[in-house]
């Protein structure tokens, strides 16, 4: 006899055993498809589970297994309430900040803007070269929270021999140490005094729309925007407009409020380089989520409690 295990979304796991008995992965449509018996659903970033799926949730489901370190997908208080567990998958440190690196440069030089250029046949039409773009190295940049990624983005930007400044709920001395970072009080100071901004928050209520106009209003003329958090984080509008009026020079954005619909201003901008939520996307990334999702399903599944709670 085999425990079943359902996932919100078809998902090419392997076979596992737990328990000394096989696991089968079950994929369904809606939680109310989820057979009653069930103790573990898995659940991924792109599939919200609200209140009032929750709610839905056979009485024996005791584990909510996330791919992915985000959990705002997740009605955590709805879960907590029926005393459901939650878990995650905190292994995409180092890609996600690869990423936000590689927005950061991109952003910058303004590469996409240069290969559409060569690709329309621009250069070879006129031989004149692309716009130009601003240079990375040696500028100071702001990290909009300091958890792991943000620290991890904080080392390669060392490499370029930039100033490191941080805003975050909580000062952080061990890591300023290790980071050679410099703590701002307020995010209001980060912005003005960063070249380059970058967030690094979970988004909660409180962090909703934090980016919004006044906090570009308050940064540097010519500033450029780095979001591979959460999209909630940035308010677009108003994004878009202090980048038309030119307060915020570019953007370099992975994730999008509403995604994975992108909203059409975003995507008319050539100032805006877009990814579709890509920080972990890389083969061996994305190859850790699945064994780190599968550790927390069996170690609930055999001792009651999953290896990453939230």
């Amino acid at each position: 006899m085999s425990i079943t295990v359902t996932l919100s979304r078809a998902l090419p796991l392997p076979a596992i055993m737990a328990a000394g008995q096989g696991v089968t992965f079950l994929p369904v449509d809606t939680v109310r498809d989820i057979p009653h018996g069930t103790r573990v659903h898995v659940t991924t970033a792109l599939d919200p589970l609200g209140d009032g799926a929750i709610a839905s949730l056979p009485d024996s489901v005791g584990l909510i297994a996330n791919i992915g370190v985000g959990i705002d997908n997740i009605d955590l208080d709805a879960a907590r309430a029926r005393g459901i567990a939650v878990s995650n998958t905190p292994v995409v440190t180092e890609d996600t900040a690869d990423l936000a690196f590689a927005l950061i440069l991109a952003a910058s030089r303004r590469v996409g803007e240069g290969e559409r250029y060569l690709r329309a046949g621009h250069w070879s039409q006129s031989g004149a070269g692309a716009p130009l773009g601003t240079r990375v190295h040696g500028k100071t940049l702001g990290l909009i929270g300091f958890g792991e990624i943000a620290q991890a983005v904080a080392r390669r930007a060392a490499g370029f021999g930039m100033a490191i400044r941080y805003w975050n709920r909580t000062r952080r001395p061990e890591a300023e140490a290790a980071t050679g970072a410099e703590y701002v009080e307020s995010l209001q100071a980060l912005m003005a005094g960063a070249d380059i901004l970058s967030v690094h928050t979970a988004l909660t209520p409180d962090t909703r729309n934090l980016i919004g106009a006044d906090a570009l209003a308050a940064a540097r003329k010519g500033a450029i925007l780095i979001n591979t958090a959460r999209g909630g984080i940035v308010d677009e509008d108003a994004l878009c407009d202090a980048l038309e009026q030119g307060d915020i020079a570019a953007a370099g954005l992975d994730v999008f409020d509403g995604e994975p619909q992108v909203s059409p201003q975003l995507r008319d901008r050539e100032d805006v380089v877009l990814t579709p939520h890509i920080g972990s996307a890389t083969v061996e990334c994305r190859t850790d989520m699945v064994r780190r999702v599968l550790a927390n399903v069996v170690a609930f599944l055999e001792t009651g409690a999953p290896r990453d709670p939230v």
